[in-house]
């Protein structure tokens, strides 16, 4: 067993050797500028082609819709800020109040510039009420943003049915699909959506890689303005390694879909947590969620002291309370699903991928329910709900 058990995969997931393998040569060897006019530089053209045609061919679109970009917040907001370009008369947009920084805060900035922006809400199983979205959409609606699987979650929206109410409306439909790319199958020949974001990171490529995907007709606005490169979508020297290294990504997670790997160690992780461990819950959907992810509510104690001793045990997951920059806010995303103040803040998601191994998940079954025990025996809040609810009801009151 490795010395780290890293079940942080929607966080970011290991790049596949087969993967390094195969951007290592663009990296030495191949380093010619894919624009130039000589053989050298045109050979790494190729390249691009290629694995512009594997990225094509995992989400069932054509090579000409796939236009590469950094990362997932940076696809997010092209798609955003071109979708408004496309459609300057309107001033509405829809999304949800569970998504990613990377939507929130672009359309929180275009509240300030005039648009309109709904909040979707969410159930307490973490899904969207389509009443609700048709209810929203009117003429005005420029877009409707909104992502296929939540990070903290997992759970699926339902982006088919989404996309036909949308255009019934005329509106422009954007998905983020960081999450989603590679775990489940996306066929954006039958999908009715406009744009769609994937990130490198998530399946198993390196960092600084995404692509966009824009069907074909839509009238792109750039967000980078500059160079001809992406046949003048996006500005700026290909990441050249990066892209290569995508596209073998693509090409195998294609191969991985349907395998039933992962889900049966999330279930075998989850079953087993919720057996050993009282007073536990899953958070989110039971069914309509990603097979890699399991979000878990743990009653009476705080998700960092659960990771923190994880991490002692050299574990490796997330808290669903989401603090950054010790921040103890707890995650927009369950407090938007209103799952109790008891569960908020003792929340962890574990997130597994093709390369976790069955006895990592049966070494996190023996250690996390002393982990639990332990810390609710010292917690000052167990057996206490009502006071420990008050009391954190109180506190955020203050904030």
């Amino acid at each position: 067993m490795p010395s780290v058990i890293y079940l942080d995969n929607n966080a970011t997931t290991a790049v596949d050797p087969l993967v390094l393998e195969a951007m290592l040569p663009y990296l030495k060897e191949f380093y010619g500028n894919p624009s130039s006019m000589h053989s050298f530089g045109g050979q790494v053209g190729k390249a691009l082609s290629q694995a512009r045609e594997q990225v094509a061919a995992l989400l069932g679109c054509e090579p000409s819709e796939i236009l590469f970009t950094s990362c997932g917040s940076e696809g997010n907001n092209t798609a955003i800020r071109a979708a408004l370009a496309a459609q300057p008369e309107k001033r509405h947009i829809i999304t949800t109040q569970v998504e990613h920084a990377s939507v929130l805060n672009p359309c929180k900035h275009l509240e300030k510039q005039g648009y309109h922006v709904t909040y979707l809400s969410v159930d307490e199983q973490g899904c969207l009420d389509l009443l609700e979205l048709e209810a929203a959409l009117t003429g005005d609606t420029a877009l409707v943003t909104l992502m296929a699987a939540n990070n903290e979650t997992g759970v699926l929206f339902p982006i088919e049915q989404v996309g036909s109410l949308a255009h019934d409306y005329g509106a422009i439909v954007h998905v983020d699909a960081v999450q989603a790319v590679g775990k489940i199958p996306l066929d954006l020949h039958q999908l009715p959506v406009d744009l769609l974001t994937l990130s490198g990171h998530k399946l198993h490529a390196p960092k600084g890689i995404g692509a966009l995907y824009v069907r074909r007709g839509f009238r792109f606005r750039p967000l980078l303005i500059g160079g001809h490169q992406e046949k003048g979508r996006r500005a700026g020297t290909e990441n050249v390694p990066g892209i290569v290294a995508l596209g073998k990504a693509a090409e195998l997670a294609q191969t991985y879909l349907g395998d039933p790997h992962e889900q049966q160690l999330r279930d075998a992780l989850e079953i087993g947590l919720l057996q050993r461990i009282p007073d536990t819950q899953v958070n989110g959907h039971l069914l309509h969620r990603l097979p890699n992810t399991t979000n878990l509510g743990f009653k009476f104690v705080e998700g960092e002291a659960i990771l923190f001793w994880l991490n002692k045990y050299g574990i490796c997951a997330s808290s669903g309370s989401a603090c950054t920059s010790g921040s103890l806010e707890p995650s927009h995303v369950l407090r938007a699903m209103h799952l109790p103040y008891t569960v908020l803040h003792g929340s962890i998601r574990f997130s597994l991928s093709r390369f976790t191994q069955a006895a990592e998940v049966e070494r996190v079954l023996e250690v996390l329910p002393g982990i639990i025990s332990h810390l609710r025996a010292i917690s000052p809040f167990s057996h206490e709900e009502e006071d420990w609810l008050q009391q954190q009801e109180r506190e955020l009151v203050l904030r």
